[in-house]
C-alpha cells in the first residue's frame, strides 16, 4: 500500500468533508470523522472562567497572531508531562506549514518577557476554524490563546469552531460541547458559503 502524502489540497478537501489526520505512533498517517463532534460556539454560549478573563485583561501575556507558526506547532508536537507520545508527526509538521504559508492555517502565540509561553493552531477554510492542538509553558497561556483566538473569528464572520474530540474537562469550562456527526456535516456545510476573514 503506497504512503500517503499531505498536500494542501489533500488536507483542505478532507477538513471540507468533516474529516482530519493524525499520525500514530510509528509516524503512520490516520484519517479520522469522530461519531461525536467537538465545538466550541461561537455565539454567548462560550464562556470565560472570572480569573481567566481577569488574566486576559490585565495584559499578562502578550498576544500575537501567526508571528511563530512553526515554533507553536513544534511546542505542540513535543512531549509533555502524560503526553510522551504525540500525533503530530514530522509529516503533519511540514504539511500544515505548508498550509500556513498558503494563508489556511493560523498559528496564535501568547508571550512573556519575549518568550514563547502558549498558543494553539488552527485551519482556517469559509467560515470553519478547525483548531488543531494547543500548548503552554505558563500558566494559562493557551487559554489566553484561545480567548484570543475565538475573539478574532467573531470578528471576521467565522460560524463554526471545530474542537474535534471532547478530552478530559480542560474545554467544558469554555462551554465546548458534543455534537452528533450528522449535525457538525450540517454546519460545516453551512460554514462553508461564509467569506470569513481571518
Amino acid at each position: 500500500m503506497s504512503k500517503t502524502v499531505l498536500t494542501p489540497e489533500l488536507l483542505l478537501s478532507a477538513y471540507a468533508q468533516g474529516i482530519f489526520p493524525m499520525a500514530d505512533a510509528r509516524g503512520e498517517i490516520g484519517w479520522y470523522e469522530p461519531i461525536r463532534r467537538a465545538i466550541i460556539p461561537l455565539d454567548e454560549r462560550f464562556h470565560v472562567p472570572r480569573r481567566l478573563a481577569r488574566t486576559v485583561r490585565s495584559g499578562f501575556y502578550t498576544v500575537t497572531f501567526d508571528a511563530a507558526f512553526a515554533d507553536v506547532i513544534e511546542a505542540c508536537a513535543a512531549p509533555a508531562p502524560g503526553r510522551e507520545t504525540t500525533w503530530i508527526s514530522p509529516e503533519i509538521i511540514r504539511a500544515y506549514t505548508e498550509l500556513h504559508r498558503l494563508g489556511y492555517a493560523h498559528s496564535v502565540e501568547c508571550w512573556r518577557d519575549g518568550q514563547l509561553a502558549g498558543g494553539l493552531y488552527g485551519v482556517a477554510l469559509g467560515g470553519l476554524f478547525a483548531g488543531e492542538s494547543m500548548f503552554h509553558r505558563m500558566r494559562d497561556a493557551s487559554k489566553v490563546a484561545l480567548v484570543h483566538l475565538v475573539e478574532r473569528l467573531r470578528r471576521g464572520g467565522f460560524v463554526l469552531l471545530d474542537s474535534q474530540f471532547l478530552t478530559g474537562t480542560h474545554m467544558l469550562q469554555f462551554g465546548a460541547i458534543e455534537i452528533p456527526r450528522a449535525e457538525y456535516h450540517r454546519l460545516l456545510r453551512q460554514a462553508l458559503t461564509v467569506p470569513a476573514t481571518w
